[in-house]
Formats: C-alpha cells, structure tokens, sequence
C-alpha cells in the first residue's frame, strides 16, 4: 500500500511502427510517462514474426538497461508503465501483456478499466477460458482471440463492442501493426504523432517532445487506429457517443507540459487558479503550493489576486516511493521527508495553500500541524477542484466512499479537521469553464465529484455508488 494522498492513474502508454531501435524510443516515451505510473514497466517488440518483452517491477530506468534494450532488437514496439487499480501489484500483471495463438502473438498495453470485466471474464471461463493474471487487460484479448475466425479488423471491432468502460489501448501483432483503441466516452488521452515519416501513439504529447516526434492529433472517442506498413487505417465501429472526457486528467493527473483533449495542462490550471481566486478571495501575505501538485494553480491564483507568489515547502527530488510504516511517528516521517518547510519566510505569516485535491486528508493534516508548529499565523487552503465525494471506476485507484474524506464530513467540518483557518473548494461551475472547451457541462465526466456516472458498471464493482446514469 503506497502512503500517498494523491490518487494514482492506471497506467501510461506509448507505441511506435516502422523506426530502428523502437525499443530504445520507446523507453524514453515512458521515462515521460512515468507520472502516470510507477509500480512496473514493460516494453514489447516485434522480432521476426514473434513478439519479444522485458517487464518489471519498479521505475522504467530500474527496469531496463542497456543490454535488455539491446536485445529487445525490432522496428515495432510498445510499452507501458503501471499503477494498478484492477489486479494486484506483481510481475505477472506488469503490461505488455503477450498471448500466443495459432503461431501468431499479440501484446496489449491499456490504460483505463473495464467496467463490466468481471461479467466477461466469468462468461468465458464458463466456455473454458484460463487466465493467467487478475487484470482485466487479459479480458480483452481472450475476447479478440475468439473472434479472430471473422478476420482481424472484425475480431477489434467485435472485442470493443463487448467490453465497456475507459480504455485507451496499444496492441502490438507479430506482423507488426501496432493498433490504438480509445473507448467511446474517450475518458483517457490518447495521443498520435509522427517521427520521420513514421507513426507514434502515447498517452500524452510530452512523451512526443522528448523523443522529438511531431503531435498530430489526439485519436477520436470511439476510434480505432491500425498501423501496418500500408499505412494508417481509422476505423469508427461505435454510434457517437456524448464524450466524457476525464476532469481530473486536467487537475492532476497529466503533466503540465502535455497537450490533452485539445488543452495545454499548464495553462489550464493557471485557468483553475484564476478562478479560485475570483470565487475565494482571503488577504494574506504570500500564496504558495505543496509542491508539485498546486504549484500551477498557485501561479494563476497569485497573478489573479495580486498576491505574492513563493515556494514556501521545498520537495526533494531523490526521494522514491514512500509506504506505510508501522507506527504513527514513522507515518509522519514519510510525509516530511518528501517536503521541508522555509521556515524563516513563514514564521509569523499568514499563507495561502493552493492544493489541487484533498483524498484521504492524512497528508494535509500532518502539514498544517507542522506549519502550525513553526510559528505560521494563519492558514488558508484553496483546492483547485471540487470536494471528492464518490469513487471513481473509470481507471483512478479510489474505489470506496470510505477513503474519501469529504464524502462524510462537510466542508467547514473538514476545516476543523485539517486545522486550517478557511478551506474552500473550487465549484464545479468554475472548474468547468476555466478548462475553456465547448460545452464542458456535456464532455467532462466528474463522477468523483457528483455521482453521475456515465457508463454502467457491475454490481460488484463497488459497494457504495449511489447513482449511475
């Protein structure tokens, strides 16, 4: 169990067709998307009408080296890197995840969750399927697989019309097409781009910057990109659907650098702060973010109410993961050891905190009791998205109203409870207009926040949702 405050995403991916030393870009690709996970990473590629991977628990330079990239020789690959929200955290559920059928391979690398796999995987077991892992990736290739007697492009367009949820996938065949599939609702990013001459998919246009690809266009909801030495192929199986883009890629999850649903990330939160100023004003003497999750929402907060601006908690930056230890004091230990306060600029201040979310409220609570502790007059706190208040099946690791703490406690009570002089959240209104897409009261889902939740899913996947729409 990983002592986060912040919810972790399911995974980031990255593809690339037709370039030597594929494996070796596609490294760099998730070294940009390790933000989007860091329990394991993986790289496939195409060798000789097989598919070769390397996988591994741990970060994506603690996983590979020189020699592993050396042999994972091919011009086709794909990779991925993982937090896992369905299946445990082993090596045997690290992606690409490879099957073997009729002397033909084919990996996949996805990004999302499927909403209804524990429906699907019990249906095929009852006609005989066996899985190797307990993610619900594998559901979607044991259904591919059967439906491959059809032809190929069929078998895609049958497996998506089965499965549902948020999924954006890469799938890697031993002939060398990589394939993108991104869900209809299109509730993760899913990125196509080109280097010299030949295609690249990834989760995000960062991964493109660094290994100097060109962004083309994000894939649509619903769509299917096939990636052969012909060329490009879209298909479009799905009727429109309404979007349902995910909020919180923009509050949290992508990084600032990115470009996703036609927005750049940085700007975009200076938008969200820009707002909560306008909507929370509070005289103070500086604001300042934890870093690094507030930081751009500080900046437009600062610039929109004219306060000054400082990094008042400096991070570290060799610090890796940090777990849950047996005894409170070393809790709090992993909390401070990530951030230390400057503590003579905030003696005897009063402060604002731009925070982006507050999850369990663990992490905030130690901060402001130590901020307290070093003299700080008064503290304010700013959140740069409404309160979260319902779990989230679409691909973010809460999964129960339990672990949300303003699911049980009202706003001023959690005031009360994280020691802060005020605590206000962003409205949804505001969050929603300063993202600056057309109409994003119809193309955002914000689940976590009200409850309306835009794709079914099955009853066991959570015992205390209380809508679904």
């Amino acid at each position: 169990m990983n002592f986060s405050e912040k919810p972790r995403e399911a995974c980031g991916i990255f593809g690339i067709h037709g370039l030597p030393e594929a494996a070796k870009l596609t490294y760099f690709g998730l070294y940009a998307l390790q933000h989007r996970g860091q329990e394991s990473s993986g790289i496939a590629v195409q060798q000789n009408n097989k598919i070769v991977a390397h996988k591994g628990m741990g970060l994506v330079p603690d996983v590979f080296d020189v020699n592993h990239l050396e042999q994972l020789d091919g011009d086709n690959a794909i990779g991925h890197v993982r937090y896992s929200t369905t299946g445990s955290s082993i090596l045997v559920n690290a992606q690409p995840f490879a099957v073997l059928h009729k002397n033909k391979s084919y990996a996949i690398a996805h990004n999302g969750n499927f909403v209804n796999a524990t429906v699907l995987k019990n249906e095929l077991e009852e006609t005989g399927s066996i899985f190797q892992t307990t993610m619900d990736s594998e559901v979607f290739l044991h259904i591919f697989i059967d439906h491959l007697k059809y032809g190929f492009e069929n078998a895609l367009m049958a497996t998506v019309a089965r499965i549902k949820g948020a999924y954006s996938i890469i799938m890697l065949t031993s002939r060398g097409e990589v394939i993108g599939i991104k869900d209809p609702n299109g509730f993760r990013p899913l990125c196509l781009g080109k280097l010299n001459g030949n295609y690249v998919l990834a989760s995000e246009t960062c991964a493109f910057d660094l290994v100097e690809a060109e962004f083309i266009r994000e894939l649509d909801p619903g769509e299917i990109v096939i990636i052969s030495d012909k060329g490009i192929k879209s298909l479009k199986p799905h009727p429109k659907t309404q979007p349902s883009f995910c909020i919180f890629e923009f509050i949290y999850f992508a990084r600032p650098d990115s470009t996703i649903f036609g927005q750049n990330v940085y700007q975009t939160r200076k938008a969200h702060g820009h707002c909560l100023a306008k909507e929370a004003p509070v005289d103070a003497d500086f604001v300042m973010p934890f870093p690094d999750s507030g930081t751009y929402a500080a900046l437009g907060y600062s610039e929109e109410s004219g306060i000054p601006f400082e990094m008042g908690m400096i991070r570290n930056h060799y610090v890796g993961r940090t777990f849950i230890q047996p005894t409170q004091s070393m809790r709090e230990f992993s909390s401070r050891i990530k951030l230390n306060p400057v503590k003579e600029l905030l003696r005897g201040k009063d402060i604002i905190i731009i925070e982006d979310s507050i999850i369990r409220g663990t992490t905030v609570k130690t901060r402001v009791k130590a901020l307290r502790k070093l003299g700080v007059n008064k503290i304010h706190m700013r959140v740069s998205g409404p309160p979260h208040r319902y779990p989230c099946h679409y691909g973010i690791d809460f999964s129960t109203r339990g672990e949300l703490i303003a699911a049980s406690q009202s706003v001023l009570e959690l005031q009360e409870t994280l020691g802060l002089d005020s605590l206000y959240y962003l409205s949804i209104d505001g969050l929603l207009k300063s993202t600056n897409i057309e109409h994003p009261e119809k193309n955002f889902c914000k689940a976590c926040f009200d409850g309306l939740y835009p794709v079914k899913f099955d009853k066991g996947i959570s015992k205390d949702c209380l809508e679904i729409t």
